[in-house]
């Protein structure tokens, strides 16, 4: 894989760089501002870029203003966003094109290598990578405007990780179950969601994910 990496700090920056690098990967560029960031998609359109939320010149969110602006030119860019802080707006921005091809980490996931190599191959090939802190919040909102009160225990977990961005297959490890029993929970979980079947797993998980990330005001 052809990977850029953007972030200001450079132990953390270096550090990642090393990571992709020792699991055969190649960094195709760096990038330590906003507008670098932007200019180095456009330039390199890398088989993914791992970016960070809060950059210079503002130290907002420079980091992520680059990716929505760099996937609106180019959609479906891959793209893996490292924060610092679980926010719900960030999620929310990242899967409004519907395009997928996105992860959304927290910068504490980059110490687990393996976790976070598999997320970036994940996104790579098209897929979501959602860190579990951030479905966890997303699914302790409040519950009575997206009819996550109707789900039972169950489909709550079989969701949780359909949002991370887990296969079937996956998933079914994961709770020890069959692949027809996961198949059955989320056929019942999309219908008392309201949200149509689909046989692209991917479209599914970012439908999820926007159907619960929905304001409810």
């Amino acid at each position: 894989m052809r990977v850029l990496v953007a972030e200001d700090l450079y132990l953390l920056r270096d550090g990642v760089v090393r990571l992709i690098e020792a699991y055969g990967h190649e960094v195709v560029a760096t990038a330590t501002t906003g507008p670098q960031t932007l200019d180095a998609l456009r330039h390199w359109r890398p088989d993914v870029s791992v970016v960070d939320v809060r950059m210079p010149p503002t130290q907002t969110d420079e980091g992520l203003r680059a990716v929505l602006a760099a996937r609106a030119e180019m959609p479906g860019l891959p793209v893996l966003i490292l924060s610092q802080h679980v926010e719900q707006l960030y999620a929310r921005e990242l899967l409004a094109d519907g395009q997928g091809a996105v992860g959304y980490l927290l910068k504490e996931s980059v110490f687990d290598a393996d976790q976070f190599i598999d997320a970036l191959v994940r996104v790579a090939a098209g897929g979501t990578a959602m860190d579990p802190a951030v479905i966890a919040k997303l699914l302790t909102r409040r519950q009575d405007k997206h009819g996550l009160d109707r789900l039972t225990d169950r489909e709550r977990e079989v969701l949780a990780l359909m949002a991370e961005g887990l296969s079937n297959q996956a998933i079914g490890r994961r709770l020890f179950l069959s692949d027809s029993a996961v198949s059955k929970y989320t056929t019942s979980l999309f219908a008392k969601l309201d949200i149509g079947d689909d046989t692209d797993t991917n479209r599914r998980v970012i439908a999820v994910l926007a159907y619960l990330n929905r304001d409810t005001a």
